[in-house]
């Protein structure tokens, strides 16, 4: 049974501490959730995702795994949990990101939008309707509706004309989702996307849409439409205006979000669930994200720092290798060098939202966020 409970509230922020329930397993939040775009997290095994980065939920992407290795192949499977042979709980993006970002072709209409593949340039149209029996076929234990994700920078016109489509959009997911049955024998719920760009009057709006067609199926509530191109306080005043007006029973996930010092400004606001691709992006790049600052694994100064990577890292690799022989391997262009920097991050990142967690319990989070802060983000 899908649901969340054992709320605990910051007293001077408004940070949680909460258990999101799934037939795949609980999730403590504020959780932090690694991005698996095609049916896995770049680099890194399903076994040390659980057993050594302490992932207990991940992302599949609907618009890549509709693309390919298709639906065709993913209901013979049984679905993505046995396709990837992933036990825990997966959350599904719509794909709505993807389409509005990814394809130069697309026309969208009332009914849905019409896209090109970026793989082959095919034609393919997701509607609310087709969206939903796709997320269906993936069989994640919480999928996102469909929406138009509008641009950061929008002027107020075409943000409330992306409302209004996405608005119609989730009326019509909801009914479809309402409607039918999942596939494998275990529970799914899907969230609403809230949209409105960075104007409060759509924020509200938009809110007080969703709610409208609130149901014990709407597991929680995504934020969407933030880091996309707005100002980084612009997001924070967003949330500050979104998170107390969404249900204090159901989680909140802000989608695509961020940095380190993003993740514990969107808990101090209230927001439960994350997720981005920064871990492992950066990671692959060489760029480390420490509990004492950010590391360069490029630069000259590593060569010959036989310390380990993060002597306060909880992954395994933080210990076992050095800061020299992973810059020697990032200089050499060895594939292993990203999986060993990817491994780490999401260690970090997980780890962060774990201690985050810990504060929030204990009452002292808002003194351990301002400490935390001053660390994480100075360059070394």
């Amino acid at each position: 049974m899908i649901g969340f409970s054992q709320i605990v509230s910051d007293t001077q922020t408004q940070a949680r501490a909460g258990v999101l329930h799934t037939d795949h397993g609980d999730i403590q939040t504020p959780i932090f959730m690694p991005v698996g775009t095609v049916g896995s997290v770049k680099g890194v095994y399903h076994r040390d995702l659980k057993e050594d980065v302490g992932a207990q939920i991940i992302l599949g992407n609907t618009y890549h795994l509709y693309l390919r290795p298709g639906l065709d192949t993913l209901r013979k499977a049984g679905g993505l949990h046995r396709f990837e042979h992933w036990d825990g709980p997966i959350l599904t993006d719509s794909g709505g990101f993807q389409v509005f970002s990814l394809t130069q072709i697309r026309k969208i209409r009332p009914e849905g939008c019409t896209f090109a593949s970026h793989i082959d340039g095919s034609r393919h149209t997701f509607t609310p309707e087709n969206n939903v029996d796709t997320q269906r076929i993936i069989g994640a234990d919480i999928m996102m509706a469909f929406d138009e994700c509008c641009p950061g920078d929008a002027d107020h016109r075409y943000a409330e004309k992306s409302l209004r489509l996405t608005q119609d959009w989730l009326e019509r997911f909801c009914c479809r989702f309402d409607e039918t049955e999942p596939l494998y024998g275990h529970e799914q719920t899907m969230f609403p996307i809230i949209q409105g760009c960075v104007y409060p009057d759509l924020r509200r709006q938009a809110i007080d849409h969703a709610l409208s067609l609130d149901s014990p199926s709407r597991g929680g509530y995504a934020i969407g439409g933030l880091a996309v191109g707005e100002p980084t306080e612009k997001m924070y005043e967003i949330l500050e205006l979104v998170c107390p007006l969404l249900p204090k029973d159901k989680p909140r996930y802000l989608m695509g979000v961020g940095t380190p010092a993003n993740i514990l400004e969107g808990i101090a606001r209230g927001v439960d669930m994350f997720d981005c691709v920064m871990p492992t992006r950066n990671g692959r790049n060489g760029m480390l994200f420490t509990w004492n600052g950010i590391l360069n694994m490029r630069n000259k100064k590593w060569e010959q720092d036989f310390s380990p990577i993060d002597p306060d890292g909880t992954s395994f690799v933080d210990r076992y290798y050095t800061k020299a022989y992973l810059r020697h391997l990032f200089i050499s262009g060895e594939m292993f060098a990203a999986m060993v920097a990817s491994e780490h991050n999401l260690a970090f990142y997980l780890d962060l939202v774990r201690q985050a967690r810990v504060h929030i319990l204990s009452g002292d989070f808002a003194a351990w966020k301002a400490d935390v802060l001053r660390r994480i983000m100075t360059r070394l």
